[in-house]
């Protein structure tokens, strides 16, 4: 597997086409006093805009995360790009951390020391892991998908080769969202190399089996009549992002306020607490820059096409952090039914974005489930 380092340039000519593009902002009017009710919230996003266009600094940014031990590997036909952060101490296990929609690898950015190096933060340092933090293929620096066929189920298959290709033929795996879809195929798929799975998203598409005459306990039918009032007030961006990708891409992709007001929606919807306007942006400057919009739409296409259908049980261990402002979430008999659940525990703050939310919360999450597995490692 060929690996070589990498740097984030975005070129000048990038900068000032976006500078250009914002300076010609035409946006649509609304209603007074209309506020998220109906998307994303209008005096919000000519903030976020404005900022983007007179007080957003992406060469910070870029210096930042320049900090960060980058690398792009080819595995199998894809060029996958990752943080590769070795941890500290004689005997660090490797975790794979995943990202989902709308995010990016960015939203580990500040997980990534706590797991690397948690004698530096506080905790005890041999909890360590040796981080490795992809972006998914179709999003950020990975390359974009040119046939169909590359989704969650085949990204674990990416990952696998990946760690073992990085000398880490057994490892742990971490993710929320689509990284959780991707963390729970790897334990369905390669249950030798797996040593435990720790979500904090479970899947919209798991359904687990029930045997013959076995009904859906209260809580789970409960869990389905709030998933399904989830999906009739805020799935449309999934229906059509798996559907019709396409046309909502040639927006995003020519218009950064139509970028923006998309991303920034979720950001505000699925979160617990603003996110300040430069992490907001760092993440949608990431798309734009990568042009990457319409191929992170990719991973809901294949998701329809290749939902995660359970028949046996997954072997190796799970853990789940329940944060109070995820997506609705379903109860634990309801994962018991396929998955060794061995930690499940509520948490008292944050949302869908976990890592970039509570670092420290998810971080001590990890550490907690994966310090009884270390000797199988």
């Amino acid at each position: 597997m060929h690996i070589e380092p990498f740097h984030i340039a975005v070129p000048e000519a990038d900068l000032a086409d976006l500078q250009a593009r914002l300076a010609r902002t035409r946006l649509a009017p609304s209603i007074a006093g209309q506020g998220s009710s109906e998307g994303i919230d209008p005096a919000f996003l000519a903030q976020l805009l404005a900022h983007w266009r007179d007080g957003f600094d992406w060469r910070t940014v870029e210096a930042r995360l320049n900090r960060l031990p980058q690398y792009r590997a080819r595995v199998q036909d894809q060029t996958i790009h990752f943080v590769h952060q070795r941890g500290a101490g004689s005997d660090p296990m490797p975790l794979v951390l995943t990202h989902g929609w709308p995010g990016s690898f960015l939203e580990m950015e500040a997980i990534i020391p706590l797991l690397a190096d948690p004698g530096a933060h506080g905790a005890d340092p041999r909890d360590s892991f040796h981080v490795v933090a992809p972006s998914l293929p179709g999003f950020g620096y990975s390359s974009q998908p040119t046939h169909k066929g590359i989704g969650a189920f085949e990204t674990a298959g990416l990952w696998a080769k990946l760690m073992t290709g990085l000398g880490y033929p057994r490892f742990g795996a971490q993710g929320g969202d689509i990284g959780a879809g991707v963390s729970a195929w790897l334990g369905q798929r390669f249950p030798e190399q797996i040593i435990g799975m720790h979500l904090n998203y479970i899947p919209g598409s798991f359904r687990p089996p029930l045997a013959d005459g076995e009904q859906l306990t209260d809580d789970e039918q409960d869990f389905l009549r709030r998933a399904a009032d989830f999906l009739d007030r805020e799935g449309a961006y999934a229906r059509l992002q798996g559907t019709k990708p396409h046309t909502l891409a040639v927006g995003l992709h020519d218009s950064p306020a139509g970028l923006a007001a998309w991303i920034a929606e979720k950001f505000q919807a699925w979160s617990d607490g603003p996110i300040d306007l430069d992490t907001l942006l760092a993440n949608i400057s990431l798309y734009w820059f990568t042009g990457s919009i319409g191929s992170s739409f990719r991973m809901y296409v294949e998701g329809r096409a290749r939902p995660m259908a359970l028949t046996a049980r997954v072997a190796p261990p799970l853990g789940v952090a329940l944060f109070p402002f995820e997506l609705p979430m379903p109860p634990r008999s309801w994962v018991a039914r396929s998955f060794d659940v061995r930690q499940w525990n509520p948490m008292p703050a944050g949302g869908h974005f976990a890592a970039l939310e509570q670092p420290a919360m998810l971080a001590e999450e990890i550490r907690a489930f994966f310090r009884p597995l270390r000797t199988r490692a």
